[in-house]
């Protein structure tokens, strides 16, 4: 099964479907009053994101940092940015970037 990357207004999905279709009807279901901005299939079975173009470098693990402040936080991103922000020093765009991605991730 194919894996498509959609783009909305507001998100990029990422899902399996048997056929472009199909992949639409994912992101209608999900977000039904954004349009779609761009639909591409993949062309391998797995997705790569880029650590640095989420603006996390260095030695540290910043995902089990932010997981830390999520579980602290029971979830709201506001607070849990700021708690990354006490832990580590970084500022609020760095944090804001690492926590979103992290909770995409399913923390």
């Amino acid at each position: 099964m194919p894996l498509y990357e959609i783009e909305t207004e507001y998100h990029i999905i990422i899902t399996w479907a048997d056929n472009e279709d199909e992949a639409k009807l994912v992101v209608r279901d999900s977000y039904p009053r954004e349009a779609i901005l761009r639909i591409t299939r993949r062309p391998r079975n797995s997705w790569v994101i880029s650590k640095a173009a989420l603006g996390m470098t260095g030695r540290t693990d910043p995902c089990n940092i932010a997981r830390d402040c999520l579980a602290k936080a029971a979830g709201d991103k506001i607070h849990a940015i700021r708690l990354y922000m006490q832990e580590t020093g970084v500022d609020l765009e760095k944090a804001r970037k690492v926590i979103e991605s992290n909770m995409i991730m399913g923390w």
